[in-house]
C-alpha cells in the first residue's frame, strides 16, 4: 500500500524515535493535543490552497467516501473505520450524484440479453 511507502520514506527521512505514538508531541509518549492537531490541519490546507470550510474529521468522511466510490464494501469500510453498526458508517458515506447514473439495474442486463418479451 502506497501509505506504507509513504510512512517509510517519512521514518527514513526523520528518524523518528517514538515511544508511543508515531508522531509524539515535544513531550516523548504524548500524542499532540488536539488543539495543536487542528492547527497543522488549518496550515496545511492553507498551503494547499483550500478555501472550504473543512476540518480534521472531514477527512475520515472522505476516506469513507473514496473507499465507496472505488468499490470497497461499506462493511469493511465500517471495519476500518472501528464502527460496531453499520448505520453510523452510512452517515459518513457522501456518494456522489454523478456516480448514480451509472448505477446498472439487473434488468439492464436482462434487457439487453433480449430476456425480457412485451
Amino acid at each position: 500500500p502506497v501509505l506504507l511507502d509513504i510512512l517509510r520514506a517519512y521514518i527514513k527521512k526523520y528518524k523518528p524515535r517514538p515511544k508511543v505514538y508515531l508522531f509524539e508531541s515535544e513531550q516523548t509518549g504524548t500524542s499532540y493535543p488536539p488543539r495543536t492537531i487542528q492547527r497543522i490541519f488549518q496550515l496545511a490546507k492553507t498551503k494547499a490552497g483550500l478555501s472550504k470550510q473543512i476540518g480534521i474529521h472531514s477527512l475520515r468522511h472522505s476516506f469513507a467516501t473514496h473507499l465507496l466510490e472505488k468499490g470497497t464494501d461499506i462493511r469493511y469500510i465500517k471495519d476500518l473505520l472501528g464502527h460496531f453498526d453499520i448505520r453510523t458508517t452510512e452517515r459518513y458515506l457522501h456518494v456522489s450524484k454523478k456516480d448514480l447514473v451509472n448505477i446498472i439495474s439487473p434488468l439492464d442486463d436482462l434487457w439487453k440479453k433480449g430476456k425480457i418479451e412485451w
